[in-house]
């Protein structure tokens, strides 16, 4: 599954019900939980295929992230 139109702001705040906390803000976002460790562009709108990617290294599935949203 592909998300479109999702700003880095609608995804920070689905990796903050994750747990994912932020540890540095600057031209990326860097997020982390403790043990995994992600990084989201300033963006608008996210690439999907970026996102998906960072979904990944979040260790979530698509079907989690989506409930998160």
């Amino acid at each position: 599954m592909l998300f479109t139109d999702i700003s880095s702001d609608h995804a920070v705040k689905a990796f903050e019900k994750a747990n994912f906390g932020i540890s540095k803000n600057s031209k990326h976002i860097g997020m982390t939980n403790g043990t995994r460790k992600i990084t989201i562009p300033h963006h608008n709108r996210l690439n999907p295929y970026t996102l998906k990617s960072i979904i990944k290294d979040a260790g979530l599935t698509d079907a989690e992230f989506k409930e998160l949203l």
